[in-house]
């Protein structure tokens, strides 16, 4: 049964079970986000999808629809919320963009260029944190995890492996890797695993793959964040069939 809500003023339709992020996209409505992807469940770790649902803030990616929703996505206020995040995640972690192997593909990076950051704003924290080189294919560099936790659901739901998890509670989270070392190589993860490909940012990379693909011709120098998430839902729609599974 199909019932509908608004968002910005537009009626968008949306089934039981659908929340608001699934509906909005689904109509290419765009709700800014960094940490839900279509094909895992959603987490509603980032904040960047808040949005304000019959007068209260709410994650857009975990909050179901229900009929006569209305919604309020696309203002000055929450944008300039937005920015405030993805400025604290700039500062909070260690990302110098133009140096980073990421650059051009980052999502963090193409949030920053979405929501017309200008600078970061915060003072840097510039934390001492770990580089793992010990995998001979996978290269993770927790200096620029943004604890979006997409491995983490990619290795335990796709790959069923548990090879990530997030250790640590406020400014002390972290993720971490599950061997007895606390290496990456002494883990089963494969480069063939869907957990070496979802990091938004640089902080999972594949060895010898860099610069494969010039400054200039990368994701973020063709297309928007926008456009990037709007065919990423649309190709999920099309693998899963109008059904969704």
């Amino acid at each position: 049964m199909t019932s509908t809500i608004t968002i910005d003023g537009k009626t968008v339709p949306f089934t039981e079970g659908q929340t608001i992020m699934d509906a909005a996209l689904a109509a290419k409505v765009y709700i800014p986000h960094l940490c839900h992807d279509p094909e895992f469940k959603p987490h509603g770790s980032c904040k960047l999808c808040v949005v304000e649902a019959n007068g209260r803030n709410v994650t857009s990616c975990t909050m179901p629809a229900s009929p006569d929703m209305v919604v309020i996505n696309d203002t000055p206020e929450l944008n300039e919320d937005r920015r405030a995040l993805v400025q604290m995640l700039f500062v909070e972690g260690n990302h110098i963009c133009p140096a980073c192997e990421a650059t051009g593909n980052c999502q963090l990076q193409a949030a920053g260029y979405y929501l017309r950051m200008q600078s970061p704003h915060f003072m840097h924290f510039y934390p001492p944190r770990r580089v793992d080189a010990s995998h001979p294919d996978i290269f993770l560099d927790l200096n620029r995890c943004i604890l979006c936790e997409l491995c983490v659901r990619a290795s335990r739901d796709i790959d069923k492996k548990n090879v990530f998890g997030i250790s640590g509670r406020g400014i002390d989270s972290h993720l971490a890797v599950n061997s007895e070392s606390g290496r990456l190589g002494d883990t089963d993860m494969a480069v063939t695993d869907k957990a070496a490909h979802v990091c938004p940012t640089g902080a999972i990379l594949i060895k010898r793959k860099g610069y494969t693909v010039p400054i200039g011709q990368r994701i973020f120098d063709q297309k928007t964040l926008r456009e990037f998430h709007l065919e990423q839902q649309k190709r999920v729609e099309s693998e899963d069939g109008p059904d969704g599974g």
